[in-house]
């Protein structure tokens, strides 16, 4: 495990009004504390668990490539700076590491192709096939056993997107082991009751006044699916 705690100084907050420190549970949490080499932040649309896992990724040090930004209709300059308001305690040293989003991934793996181009070495990393030859769950699978066997801090954020059930459960093992061997630290957002249930996980709920840890069957993902599926009359 690489990463011990983060601070949130919700008391400092320089604008409460604007994006995201509008956000109630930010300002009312203290922080998180990171006792497992996974930890999932689960939570509705709008609690604040992709902002904050964002935010931590920032105040590491890890860069999030952001290769498609686009003029937004109204600037909001307070937008990236959770970040100044926010502490990191590392158990030892800082590690480097890496930052998940679909949007990036896309982007990487048309970056991948070009630069196979010139030196088709660069795919065997990958299993020697390009990621763009894949399908989406098939290429992100390739990207994720290839990049987290390495020593590191990796933020995921909603990575089951474009994943199948059944690919939830192969990520889902695949956290689990490399989680065990302990080179790899995971941050995961996330909407799916099968990477909740990580054996060995910490699970964080946003649905709160404040972030807390529960067991993943006491998240509103885990209640509204067992609930669906238990009910005959919705099927």
């Amino acid at each position: 495990m690489h990463l011990k705690n983060v601070r949130i100084y919700g008391d400092m907050f320089p604008a409460v009004d604007r994006y995201p420190f509008n956000i109630p549970i930010l300002k009312k949490s203290a922080g998180v504390e990171f006792g497992k080499n996974v930890t999932l932040f689960a939570g509705e649309n709008g609690t604040g668990k992709s902002t904050l896992l964002r935010a931590i990724c920032m105040r590491c040090g890890i860069h999030i490539w952001d290769s498609d930004k686009r003029i937004r209709f109204e600037y909001n300059p307070y937008e990236d700076k959770l970040r100044d308001f926010i502490d990191v305690e590392w158990v030892s040293d800082s590690v480097k590491g890496t930052y998940f989003g679909s949007q990036i991934f896309e982007s990487f793996a048309r970056l991948l192709d070009e630069w196979a181009h010139n030196d088709p070495a660069q795919l065997e990393y990958f299993g020697g096939k390009s990621l763009l030859e894949q399908s989406h769950g098939q290429s992100l699978m390739s990207f994720f056993r290839a990049r987290y066997k390495l020593k590191g801090l990796y933020f995921l954020d909603e990575p089951e997107c474009a994943l199948s059930p059944k690919t939830q459960l192969e990520l889902k093992h695949l956290l689990e082991e490399y989680g065990r061997e302990g080179l790899a630290q995971f941050v995961i957002a996330t909407h799916s009751p099968i990477l909740l249930s990580v054996e060995g996980s910490e699970v964080y709920s946003f649905d709160g006044e404040i972030i807390k840890p529960v067991d993943f069957r006491e998240t509103s993902h885990y209640r509204i699916y067992k609930k669906f599926f238990e009910n005959d009359k919705l099927l």
